[in-house]
Parts: structure tokens; sequence; C-alpha cells
């Protein structure tokens, strides 16, 4: 049985302790290979083979609710979400307006000196009424809270829920001892505390709900990504052209598009011309002409041209599917520095119980009367300001925005993990053909000696090369067409690694055609015919950044065949953008040294490794991180899959659905090295954030349990009120939500 992919809507999770119970239970499941939870989405990504029931019911067992997301369409499931959302946010307003209604006139009443103790029979009535309406207010918009709490408890843990059930209830619990037996209590503490447990309860909720407001801009490059998908397609059916949603289009029907209209699915065309601006997919600004045979993508938009096309790849398996679930599944993914903060975060509150309830005996045992009513006070402030629901939000509402930012600048992060190792990179190896060149070699010269033609040289190359996939060998398979040569029918073809090809010809000639390297092992005189050395000739033609390709009759030399490969005409500017950004560049190719420093030369490398087999490039990586480099390896992610592995991170660099997504930990969709710099900008930035936020929220909890407890009372009498810490902790998570919303103002170096 394959491994599957499950997704699960969590209900109830309200802190960071949350995530590391959850995805803990679900990891004991028998059959789950990994589960890991996105808090700002509140979702969970199981996979493996474990049954849903199975895992449905140990989120239950871990006292939080769970329900199936149903494999609908994206385009659906961002529907539902957002009604979702509003529904939730109208709720949470309801219950913010109901808390503060009742919490605000108390608390003026307070401020302007009210009389907040219970000293007659008068107020007990008055007071009494107030706990009454106070209760209300728990019931109608804390009730959540207190469920959460008794849920965990029951399970044998605690949350959030925890902190705010303990310090709301137990101001309520002792107002209301205060206001039915007053004589239990002395004089100078019948002080009663409705105004906080309303207050609390109130501005929590008004925080979860602006929390819920930011959180909801976080995702905007992902529906963006979904707000390319057309609901419809114009399918030719019988001639005739039909209006069909987009789920009835099936591969291999023909569909129209015109001019203004978007792609509905990936497809090849097969009548008619146009331009398609696909930087909504790439970051690609100059719109791409497309003609018979060219394929086009799923979202991009038709500007120019009417064309017909024929589908290709429809529903889940076009390009533009692929990368919305590629973000989605780098969104819900965690980079070390948030798994850090999930460890913590499990044993904090536990711990914050503990200091409450140390604090509280401090006052008891050691501070002025009325000692019962300081030591209430300090218990619920501590539980209430050291609520971590910032430190849930830090890392993934980052990771959230600085993934989507990469994405529409046509970068694919594959994971956190990616995310955050990208922005150590201290190397970059890069490998030449396609990479720092075109990839789309031609040929330049044929020399040829007294015995052989130019043509007679093409006709056997061509016919040696044609089985090939190599660019070098497309170049001149190409040439060969192109000037009409009749192709030489060989046999015998056997690939020799890193050096080239031998082969039979048809009346039986032993064919050799590869580098300098094969000539050497097969003991071929580096002499031509006529007996003129053609080594310099080599070397004029490698200094010229040409790649010189030896051609072999019978065991003598017969010419040579010059290939060039031009560097991209941004490369330099791009591989200047990495070095500024103090990563240090390596050109790496199984081309001849010259040709190689005249390719580093005009792309401004300093170091080369040149003439590596295929097999080998990944034991270079693997000599560069021995010396302690963080290395990022950049190739068209399939002859290079070995070295990729190898690297600390993997970039594949291709352009549109000719790239391999899954083939790297990060995917640059267009074919420039800009995009490149990009992702490690986007990385470190990512990375910044993170910090500032985790920095933010644990500093936040460091200064404010103190002072909660009541540190400061002894050198200044200043004792933090249970309202001003249920605000500041409402609205430290809505400052490290609004912290991360900020990378979405971030812009790479303009290119």
């Amino acid at each position: 049985m394959n491994n599957a992919e499950t997704d699960l809507i969590i209900e109830g999770a309200g802190c960071a302790s949350c995530i590391s119970k959850i995805e803990g239970a679900l990891r004991r499941v028998p059959g789950v290979d990994t589960a890991e939870m996105n808090f700002a989405e509140r979702t969970v990504h199981i996979v493996g083979r474990a049954n849903e029931d199975a895992l449905i019911g140990a989120v239950e067992n871990a006292g939080y609710g769970a329900r199936h997301q149903a494999p609908v369409s994206d385009d659906q499931l961002a529907d539902e979400k957002e009604k979702a959302d509003r529904a939730y946010y109208k709720r949470l307003m309801r219950s913010t307006v109901v808390g503060l209604a009742l919490g605000i006139p108390l608390m003026i009443y307070s401020l302007v000196g009210g009389e907040m103790a219970v000293t007659s029979e008068r107020q007990q009535a008055v007071w009494f009424g107030v706990g009454a309406l106070t209760f209300a207010v728990m019931f109608f918009s804390g009730k959540h809270f207190y469920v959460g709490a008794w849920k965990s408890f029951v399970n044998h843990s605690a949350n959030m829920d925890t902190l705010i059930a303990l310090g709301t209830g137990t101001a309520w619990l002792y107002s209301m001892v205060v206001v039915l037996v007053p004589h239990l209590v002395p004089d100078l503490a019948r002080h009663v505390y409705f105004e906080a447990t309303a207050m609390i309860i109130g501005l929590i909720n008004l925080g979860l709900a602006l929390e819920l407001r930011a959180r909801g801009r976080t995702s905007e490059a992902i529906k963006r990504l979904i707000g390319l998908q057309p609901k419809t397609a114009k399918v030719v059916r019988d001639g005739k052209d039909v209006d069909a949603p987009i789920e009835d289009v099936v591969v291999g029907e023909h569909l129209r598009v015109r001019p203004g209209e978007k792609i509905p699915v990936d497809g090849e065309v097969l009548f008619g011309a146009t331009t398609i601006d696909e930087s909504m997919l790439t970051g690609e600004p100059m719109p791409v002409p497309k003609t018979k045979g060219d394929t086009v993508v799923a979202g991009t938009f038709n500007k120019s041209g009417s064309i017909v096309f024929s589908a290709t790849r429809v529903g889940k398996e076009t390009a533009l599917a692929q990368i919305i679930g590629m973000v989605k599944r780098a969104q819900n993914s965690k980079p070390p520095i948030g798994r850090l903060a999930d460890v913590i975060s499990a044993y904090f509150v536990p711990s914050i119980m503990i200091v409450a309830v140390i604090s509280a005996l401090a006052w008891l045992n050691y501070g002025p009367e009325p000692a019962i009513a300081f030591a209430i006070v300090s218990a619920t402030t501590v539980l209430i300001i050291a609520c971590p629901c910032a430190l849930g939000l830090a890392t993934p509402m980052s990771v959230m925005v600085g993934v989507g930012k990469a994405a529409e600048a046509g970068v694919l992060i594959r994971n956190g993990e990616a995310l955050q190792t990208a922005s150590k990179i201290t190397t970059m190896v890069l490998d030449k053909t396609g990479t720092i060149t075109q990839g789309k070699p031609k040929i330049t010269d044929v020399i040829t000696t007294g015995a052989y033609r130019e043509e007679d040289i093409l006709k056997y190359a061509a016919g040696i090369e044609m089985h090939s996939e190599h660019p070098l060998a497309q170049a001149i398979v190409e040439s060969a067409v192109e000037r009409s040569i009749q192709v030489a029918g060989v046999t015998g073809f056997n690939a020799i690694s890193g050096q080239g090809v031998e082969a039979i010809g048809p009346k039986g000639e032993a064919l050799l055609f590869g580098n300098i390297k094969l000539m050497i092992s097969k003991g071929v005189p580096l002499i031509d015919a006529v007996g003129k050395d053609v080594i310099a000739t080599a070397q004029t033609l490698a200094a010229e950044a040409k790649t010189p390709m030896y051609f072999s009759v019978n065991g003598n030399l017969s010419g040579i065949v010059a290939v060039t490969d031009p560097i991209r005409s941004d490369s330099a500017s791009a591989i200047k953008r990495l070095q500024d950004q103090g990563v240090r560049i390596v050109m790496i190719t199984g081309d001849n040294r010259s040709t190689a420093d005249a390719i580093a030369k005009q792309a401004g490398i300093g170091e080369v490794f040149s003439e590596v087999l295929p097999g080998h490039k990944a034991d270079k990586i693997a000599e560069l991180q021995n010396t302690g480099e963080i290395v990022g390896m950049t190739g068209d992610g399939i002859n290079d899959a070995p070295a990729l592995a190898k690297a600390d991170v993997g970039f594949a660099i291709g352009s549109g659905t000719d790239v391999a997504i899954e083939s790297a930990d990060v995917t640059l969709m267009r074919g420039s090295l800009h995009g490149l710099a990009d992702a490690i900008a986007v990385s470190k930035a990512t990375l910044q954030n993170i910090k500032q936020n985790l920095f933010g929220a644990f500093i936040y909890n460091a200064a404010g349990i103190p002072v909660a407890a009541g540190i400061l009372y002894p050198i200044f009498g200043l004792l933090l009120s249970p309202v001003i810490a249920g605000a500041a902790m409402a609205f430290s998570s809505l400052t490290v939500v609004t912290n991360a919303n900020r990378l979405r103002l971030f812009k790479a170096m303009e290119h």
C-alpha cells in the first residue's frame, strides 16, 4: 500500500503548545510517517498509510477536534475557507462586543474612583447581579476557552485555554466568594475583579479576531495563483466552440483561446500564432511567442492572437496545479528554527502554571495586606500574560508570506528547511550548460583534413549523435538538417561517459567522436592526415568559448567540430548580485579547461571545476562541504540530480513546464540566474522576519512574566493589572502577524 497524503482541519488549537501535542498524537498512530501542523492555518498534513478515522480519533483523544478536508478544487477550498473565516470572525467580534460591553463600564467605574469592594448588604446585592452578568459573558463569549481547558485537563495536558480559563475563572470565583460570604475574607481583601474577567475575555477575543483578519492577508499569493485558473474553457466539439466547465476537459481535446483570455489547461499549439504573458508563473516580464508545436501552460494570459491547442495535462496534472500544491506544502512545512519553538512551547504552559502558583504563594507568605488579593491578582496576571499564542504564530506566518512572495517571483521553495538553509549558503556551484549559458548550442566551425569534407564530417557526426539528448548532440543534428545533409546510418553505438561516442560507419569504419580524452584513450594521433598539429587550432577555438569535438575514422584524426553555447544575456549581472550577497560562485562543467575558463571569464566567475564527469559532480560538492562551506547547487534538475541531492540546497533552473518541479529543493520557473539571487534574498528576508517574531515573542514573555508576578512592586509599588495583561497578550499575536505581513512589501533588487 502506497503512502497517502491526508489533510485535516483542526478545531480547538489555541496556542503553540497545541502543535506538539497534535503532531505527537498523530505520529503515534501506526502507519503515520510524518505529521506537520500549520498553526496559522489550523490544518495538519499527514503522510502515511493510517486510516483517516484513526487519525481523527487520535486528535480527538488529545483533546482537540478534527474533520476531513474534502478533496475539492483549490478554488472551492479557498471559497469555503474564506466563508468559514468570515463566520468565525463575526462570532469572535460578537463575543468581543458582549465582553467589553460589561467590562468597559466596570473598568471606567473603577478608574473614576468607584467602590469595587463589598462593605454592605446593598453592595452585596449589586455585585451579585454583576457577577451573574459576568458569568453570562463567560458562557457566551468565553465558552470555547473553558471547553478547551476541560478537554486538555481530561487528556492530562495544558494549553492557552488552560491559562485563560484558570486566570479568568480564579478572578470570578474569588469575586463571588467575596460577594456571597464576605465575612470569610479580610476587610482589606473584599475587592471584586469582575471587570478583569469580562475585559480579559473581550480583549482576547478581539485579539483573535484581529489576528484572523491579518492572517488572511498572508495567503494572498496562493489566492492569486488559484485565481489564475479559469472556471470554463472553449472546447472545439463537432466543429463548434462549446463553453465547458474546466473539470470536464479531458486530455486530447482541442481548445480555442482568443486574445485577452487565459489558457485553461496545459497543451500543445495546433493552429495559430500568438504571444503569451507567463509572468504570473515564471516572473518573466516579456511575453513569449507561441506557434504550432509550442507548449502553453494553464493560467497564463493570451495577449495577441487566436490559437487552437490540444490538451496535454488537465486538472491536478497541470503545471499550475502542481505549483499551487508545492507552495501549499512548503507553507505547511517548518524550518528547523520553527521546530525549536514548538519544543519550547510544549513545556511552556505547565511551567507558567508552576510560576503562577509560586507567585501566589510568595504574595500569601511575604506580601502586604490584603495578601490573598495580591496573590489572586499576581497569579491571574501571570497566567494571562504568558499565553504563548505569539510564539506559535512566529514561524508559520513568516513562512507562509515568504514562500508566497517567492512564488510570485517564479521561485518555488519545496519546504521550510530549504527556505532556512538557502539563507546560509556560502558557496553556490553553477552548472555551465543551460544554467549560465542558454543551453542552445550552435556549430560555429568545422575544421577538415584532406581526406574528408565538411559535409562528410557532419553526416557521420549527426548519424552518431542523432539518438543522444545532449544539447551539443542536438546542435550537430540540427546543423546537418539545416544544410540538408543526408545523415549517415551508423551502428554499434557506444557512449563513453565523460569522453564521447564510438560507433561503426555504414562501410564498417571505426568512428570516434568526442573530446581529447577519447582520442588519447583510443590512441588516435593528434595530427591530421596532412601532418598538421591540431592542438593549437583546438586551443584557439576553446579560448573563444567554443567546445572543440574531435572526429576520428579508423584511428586517424579526420576533423574538429566546434560548438558554442553563448552565456545568457543576464548571467553576468545575476552572478554579480549573488557575489554582492556574499556568496562564493564556482562553475562546474564537463567541458575542457580552456572553454570553461573563457565562459567563466565572460560570466565574471573566478573559480572553475572543469572536465568533471557527470557522476563526479556530487564528489566536488562533497569536497566543498568538507571544508565547512554551506553549498548550493544549481543545475537542470535531471542530469545533475546526484549533485543537486548532495548539496545543502539544490536549485533546478528552467522555464515553464520544461522544469522538473519535484527534482530539487528550490525550482526556478524562469531560465535566469536572477531567480537564484531572488530566492536567496527572499530566504534571508524570511529568516530575519522569523527571528524578529521569535525574539519579540520570547522577550515579551520573558519580560512580562516577572512584572506580572510582582517583581517591581517592592521597588516601585507597581503591580500589573490582569486587564493590561489580557490586552498585551491579545495584541502580542497581532504584532507578530503584522510583522510577518511586512514581508509582503519585500522587493528583491530590481533587475
